[in-house]
């Protein structure tokens, strides 16, 4: 298979709030009186960079490397399924070209943590903090996210080839 210059994959993912769990976006702890219902740590920043990442590749999604149903994965740190999308990327021969984030909650405001989730990523990545974008909507007091009853993500990601860098 012929190996294309970029590739670019969405990811998106969406949590329940309830009460008693942390809210941990991005690898950060919020405080809030609810957090993201899953079976791991429910970040959904990292799940949605995790199945862009993967979909660039065409790989399977979250969902099939790490089974909700699997007890391996039960309250797992979400940053172990970045590195292991990270891992799949640079073993097909892609590192991040961009990365473009956006988290929507009706609360809490990510105001002054974006930096806090962008150096993450970048990390996490091994990439430059200017490659990677972290914004945040509201969703106008609309459904379950707007009622601050869930929370969701999505991201896009282009990643290049190691060997065509000058794309």
């Amino acid at each position: 298979m012929m190996t294309q210059p970029i590739r670019i994959g969405h990811g998106f993912d969406l949590h329940r709030l309830e009460a008693g769990r942390a809210l941990v976006i991005g690898g950060v702890t919020f405080e809030h009186d609810r957090g993201a219902a899953g079976h791991s740590d429910g970040d959904v920043v990292y799940h949605a960079v995790t199945d862009a990442i993967l979909g660039a590749l065409a790989e399977p999604d979250i969902g099939q490397l790490f089974p909700d149903n699997d007890p391996q994965w039960a309250g797992a740190d979400s940053r172990v399924f970045v590195a292991e999308a990270d891992r799949l990327m640079r073993q097909a021969g892609y590192a991040i070209g961009n990365l473009d984030v956006t988290v929507i909650c009706q609360k809490p405001k990510l105001g002054e943590h974006k930096h806090v989730i962008r150096r993450h990523l970048a990390v996490l990545l091994g990439c430059d903090e200017s490659q990677v974008n972290i914004k945040g909507k509201t969703h106008e007091h609309v459904d379950a996210l707007g009622e601050n009853r869930a929370i969701a993500c999505h991201a896009v990601v282009l990643i290049r080839s190691e060997s065509a860098a000058s794309v």
